[in-house]
């Protein structure tokens, strides 16, 4: 079996990722981003969904939400665990997302959560074009990146955020968030783990 690029260690660790994914409320995981996220219901899109924790939170607020994880050990038993009927689970993968693309839907929101610092230069190049044509005028993505010292067995690599941001711009999403947070995981805090905060919107309404 083919391994996805950057998804390298998480199959092996993934009894362990649900313990810790599942404790941590995806409202206070993503409490700098809160604001972003659309009111009304509409259609979100999770990239590298994992255990399914944000998928189900987006949906108990109403939305419609298409979970994308390549991952068979963390995408299957996060159906199981989740199996709201707002989710649709899919197996694809960025920097193309063959299988999604292929249906020509956009989303009001794409979430990107520790998925971004997976892929190298090339990739996230080829990826950003993929990721705005996903994205409705008006739209908002929004990504999570991790810095600090890479677990034993994992692909990362230290992104700037003036990279991403420059990526976004040549596509026609316009930054409205640049931050920077501790981990919600002890560990990781003790580590020097931090994440970067990014929103872009794409212009039109």
């Amino acid at each position: 079996m083919t391994t996805v690029s950057g998804t390298e260690g998480y199959a092996d660790e993934a009894e362990e990722l649900f313990r810790l994914y599942e404790s941590i409320p995806a409202a206070d995981a993503h409490r700098a981003v809160l604001h972003l996220i659309p009111q009304a219901p509409g259609w979100v899109l999770d990239i590298g969904s994992g255990t399914g924790r944000d998928a189900a939170w987006f949906a108990a607020q109403g939305h419609r939400v298409v979970a994308v994880e390549p991952t068979d050990a963390m995408r299957i038993p996060a159906m199981a665990l989740h199996p709201q009927p707002q989710i649709e689970w899919l197996d694809d993968s960025l920097p193309d997302l063959t299988v999604l693309r292929r249906r020509s839907e956009t989303f009001d929101l794409v979430m990107l959560t520790a998925v971004w610092m997976h892929l190298d230069e090339t990739q996230r190049r080829r990826a950003m074009p993929s990721l705005a044509a996903l994205l409705r005028p008006g739209g908002t993505l929004i990504m999570k990146i991790r810095h600090g010292p890479v677990p034993v067995g994992r692909r990362m690599f230290d992104i700037p955020a003036e990279e991403t941001i420059e990526l976004a711009r040549m596509q026609d999403l316009h930054a409205v968030l640049n931050g920077r947070t501790e981990s919600s995981q002890e560990r990781n805090r003790l580590a020097g783990v931090i994440w970067t905060n990014l929103a872009f919107v794409r212009a039109g309404s």
